[in-house]
């Protein structure tokens, strides 16, 4: 949190400026840029008006907690009030939202939004947003966990009129979300003196609740084992049920011995890492161990989310990023579920990162201290932009180093590219990631392999399999300029461009633009056909047909292949980073995205020695009738 104080010293301070003043220098040093003039115009007009508010209904020691951090996570709720319920005499909290706003209509397709004139586009509902960050707080605070009662909501309105904003009571439900208006001072007061009283161990109840852990509650562990659990389910096969009990096993032994155990399990794509990891989250919580799923992939966590939250809401609050444990207490998880851990970087520090948080610490060190099994899915041939460091080895060295026993369990089942082990490793070796340099493709009934003499002959391919019924995607290495996304409405600018054929890159933003889904849906929702993904939006998803445009970062000359790195338009490959560096990385990059498809794979290169050289390699030549493996899924 930026400030706490009781609500009287609150008011003085606003009253003479300083406390402005103070909020404005610790968030410079909290997060190293200055506040945005809006956020400083709400603490100027929005909280003296709380704090008086406060005072005038007798409840001058309430403790005050202004711009509070929520667990594990990068919101901030307002105003959090802590103090003592009058008829309980529990510690009490009231978490407060403000709004400067005079009016808001509620939207009409879905009340949980709302218009207000300052912003072009819908925003929450603040009732929504209070019983939102109410609901979290209980879920993932120990000290209000098993005590959701103690926890209210409200939304201030202080310039609004009742007509103004009456439309957004709709959904008004529960002590969780209520909202209050200028006009209805009075009952926003006597609401404030039924939740506090004037007793002065406000400070007390602060203290509680900032010292609460956090865990998730058991309440939600017990909604994540119904609907992570029992969803439909997968059979784990062979090495998969051996990952999958050993990572059980060493909860047990944690539990009962006091000690920890770093777990590793390696596989390429679809191994079913993930698969294994949602059978964990969902046995574990089933039996009450604390427990939560991260991955650094923003892409990855987001579908995460909506695959296994879609039917209850709080679930997707359990799976995380790998920077969530900065300031975590060690082994506050009985477990912690690292998918895709190939993305840990070398620290979780950015540029939005508090200073007394930027310790240097490395970001694999946080992962492994916050639970008493921290388990590492990963696949090393995934590893794609520098400072990305989930390998083997450095996951063992930092076990080591604590010494912490390490266990590793490899994968060899393959689910993804049709089952086809053959096809992962014409892959690897094509691109010299395994010894023995390419060889013929030699069609095995399981995947489907073809090269395409043009970009036009590849879309025309994939959009002939959709109108089949089938999933398919376009990607290509990053070797075309990335253009700023348009307005809304606007055209989406045709950044990859061979000859004259050229599409869109998928969005690289949180919303949706002329069509499009964004960057997080892009592999997922069908209108991403049509643009052009990377590696990071395609990487940890699969769909049936994959369209990969080699660009020139990697051709083959003569004998072998030669990356070269001013082809190559991604950022992350500054001068700092070596050449030995940028060419396994930029093969990397190819390997994901040649193991995306279910079914099969059309690839193009835009180079003509290498076009040359692939045809050598794959004899199959793009056709419209349906193959044995396609008819067999469309018969499922």
């Amino acid at each position: 949190m930026l400030f706490r104080a009781s609500a009287e010293t609150v008011a003085v301070m606003s009253l003479d400026g300083s406390l402005f003043l103070h909020l404005i220098d610790r968030f410079v040093h909290m997060h190293g840029y200055r506040p945005g003039a809006s956020e400083v115009r709400s603490w100027e007009r929005s909280i003296p008006v709380l704090a008086t508010a406060l005072n005038d209904a007798g409840l001058g020691d309430v403790e005050v907690m202004l711009e509070y951090a929520l667990p594990l996570n990068s919101k901030r709720a307002d105003v959090v009030l802590a103090g003592v319920h009058p008829v309980t005499g529990e510690s009490s909290y009231v978490v407060v939202e403000l709004k400067q706003w005079s009016q808001a209509l509620p939207d009409e397709d879905d009340p949980t939004l709302c218009h207000v004139d300052t912003y072009a586009h819908p925003v929450l509902n603040p009732i929504e947003q209070v019983r939102r960050y109410c609901e979290y707080l209980v879920n993932f605070n120990g000290a209000v966990a098993e005590h959701g009662h103690r926890v209210a909501g409200v939304a201030y309105l202080h310039n609004a009129t009742e007509f103004g904003v009456s439309g957004l009571r709709e959904i008004e439900r529960n002590e969780h979300g209520l909202l209050f208006t200028a006009e209805r001072r009075g009952a926003f007061l006597g609401h404030l003196r039924a939740r506090l009283s004037d007793e002065h161990r406000g400070a007390l109840a602060a203290d509680e609740l900032q010292a609460g852990a956090a865990v998730p509650s058991r309440q939600l562990m017990t909604v994540a084992a119904e609907e992570v659990r029992e969803r439909s389910q997968f059979v784990l096969l062979d090495e998969q049920q051996v990952a999958y009990r050993m990572v059980l096993n060493a909860v047990e032994k944690a539990k009962h011995a006091d000690r920890k155990e770093v777990v590793i399990v390696t596989g390429g794509p679809g191994t079913g890492k993930s698969v294994i990891a949602l059978q964990l989250l969902g046995e574990l919580y089933r039996r009450g161990v604390p427990a939560l799923h991260a991955t650094g992939s923003q892409s990855f966590t987001k579908t995460m989310r909506k695959v296994a939250g879609a039917r209850k809401r709080e679930v997707q609050d359990l799976f995380k990023y790998f920077n969530s444990f900065m300031t975590s207490e060690k082994n506050s998880l009985g477990a912690l579920i690292c998918d895709e851990a190939h993305r840990i970087r070398e620290t979780s520090a950015n540029r939005y990162t508090r200073a007394e948080h930027r310790t240097g610490r490395a970001q694999i060190d946080e992962l492994i201290d916050v639970a008493n099994v921290p388990v590492f899915f990963l696949d090393e041939h995934q590893v794609v932009r520098p400072g990305e460091m989930g390998t083997v080895a450095e996951i063992k060295a930092a076990a080591a180093k604590r010494g912490i026993p390490c266990s590793v369990v490899p994968l060899d089942s393959q689910f993804r590219c049709g089952g086809s082990d053959a096809y992962l490793r014409w892959v690897v070796r094509l691109l010299g990631l395994a010894p023995g340099g390419p060889v013929e493709w030699e069609p095995d009934g399981r995947m489907q392999l073809m090269v395409a003499d043009s970009p036009q002959e590849l879309e025309a391919f994939l959009e002939d399999r959709r109108t089949q019924g089938f999933g398919a995607r376009m990607s290509a290495g990053y070797c075309w300029r990335w253009s700023p996304e348009p307005r809304p409405g606007a055209a989406l600018p045709l950044d990859v461009t061979v000859g004259d054929w050229a599409r869109p890159w998928n969005l690289r933003g949180e919303r949706s633009v002329s069509g499009a889904p964004p960057a997080a849906l892009w592999a997922t929702d069908p209108a991403g056909f049509g643009q052009v993904g990377c590696v990071y939006t395609a990487q940890g998803f699969e769909y049936d047909w994959s369209g990969v445009i080699i660009g020139p970062d990697l051709v083959w000359r003569s004998d072998r292949w030669v990356t070269d790195r001013t082809a190559s338009t991604d950022p992350v490959f500054t001068k700092s980073v070596l050449d030995a560096d940028v060419d396994r990385l930029i093969r990397n990059t190819y390997k994901v995205l040649l193991t995306r498809g279910m079914v099969g794979t059309i690839v193009y290169s835009t180079d003509p020695e290498t076009r040359e050289k692939l045809r050598e390699l794959v004899s199959d030549r793009p056709e419209t009738q349906l193959s044995k493996t396609e008819e067999s899924m469309q018969r499922r």
